[in-house]
């Protein structure tokens, strides 16, 4: 699902989180990681400009460790930009994951923060990484795999993907 991209207003930009913002770029058969600047964990417009500046051949993709609660995935499409976060429930507590329900054209979970029994689930395009190698149904699974942190997830995708030693040499790098 390819979605626009929206400017953010001007007077939204709020202190960097913990976390990391990466970038995965296929060339030549070969795959690379570079790190992100900060706010693209604040600002989903400044992840998508930042992923966009990058003009490979192959492909990109964004990988967003927010807080070590959530991950965002976004990926760069002709008229736009596919994403998923992996809680939705984030979005009430996390702009950036507002910010992709926003672009999705979904509406903020109706969460009770005391229900017990109440799961996150993951939100977007699922097989945004089906073509590299991970399909949808099991990018969902490792979403909802509760007993993981984000960047264990996904350094799981960046392996399933084939870009795995990249990401963990940038994310150790931190």
């Amino acid at each position: 699902m390819a979605v626009q991209s929206a400017e953010a207003p001007p007077d939204r930009r709020e202190d960097a989180l913990p976390g990391f913002a990466v970038a995965a770029i296929r060339e030549d058969g070969r795959w690379r990681c570079t790190r992100l600047d900060s706010e693209a964990l604040v600002d989903l417009d400044s992840a998508i400009t930042a992923l966009r500046e990058l003009r490979s051949t192959g492909a990109v993709l964004g990988l967003l460790d927010v807080d070590d609660e959530f991950f965002v995935l976004l990926r760069p499409v002709p008229g736009g930009v596919a994403l998923m976060v992996s809680d939705a429930i984030a979005a009430l507590d996390y702009d950036v994951a507002a910010d992709v329900l926003d672009l999705l054209r979904v509406e903020l979970p109706d969460y009770e923060a005391d229900d017990p029994d109440a799961e996150p689930w993951p939100e977007g395009d699922l097989a945004i990484v089906a073509d590299l190698g991970l399909p949808a149904d099991e990018l969902e699974v490792l979403a909802t795999e509760t007993d993981l942190y984000p960047d264990e997830q996904l350094i799981a995708i960046g392996r399933r993907c084939g870009f795995g030693e990249a990401l963990a040499e940038v994310v150790d790098a931190r």
